[in-house]
């Protein structure tokens, strides 16, 4: 029987510049991020801070970023919007708000999947896949326990959240 890791087993691992997380208890590894993504990444947490940070209704904060939604589930979106009661000393604490995860060939799978269903079952509110090779963000809600497609679009047109007010995203200033 394959032994599960915690939190403590997350503390362990290098600083190597890889992106380290846990779910279900079980290690994953991806490499650093590439600079496109990091460039999509960086303009969409623009709009998420000045949206969020404004109206008050909570932080952004970017990657490298320690998300614990449990013992044995520890994340490090490429963005989350937190309340602040959700600010620890070791980082953020339960499930965010929104979590935004923006796609590379290495993390894709694991975002549609495991990943997701865990965000789901853990609490994560709103759940945003960002894909810059399609030039798509697609952005879920959970109801029931899974996540439901309450928006989406692609190419250079704008997307427009229908769970907050004025929240409009340009989305071909996030593929220029």
């Amino acid at each position: 029987m394959e032994a599960l890791l915690d939190y403590a087993d997350y503390l362990a691992t290098p600083d190597d510049g890889k992106r380290y997380e846990i779910l279900r208890g079980r290690l994953s590894v991806t490499p650093a991020p590439s600079p496109r993504h990091q460039w999509v990444s960086w303009l969409l947490e623009q709009e998420l801070d000045r949206y969020f940070r404004t109206r008050r209704l909570g932080r952004m904060f970017h990657a490298p970023i320690d998300v614990i939604l449990s013992e044995r589930d520890v994340v490090q979106p490429d963005i989350v919007v937190v309340t602040d009661g959700q600010i620890s000393g070791r980082g953020i604490e339960g499930p965010p708000l929104l979590v935004v995860e923006v796609l590379s060939p290495s993390t894709g799978a694991s975002d549609r999947g495991l990943k997701s269903q865990r965000y789901a079952d853990l609490g994560v509110a709103h759940y945003w896949l960002v894909d810059p090779d399609a030039r798509r963000v697609e952005c879920l809600r959970a109801e029931g326990g899974a996540f439901r497609a309450v928006a989406a679009a692609e190419g250079e047109c704008t997307l427009t959240h229908p769970d907050w007010d004025g929240l409009t995203i340009d989305l071909g200033a996030l593929w220029r």
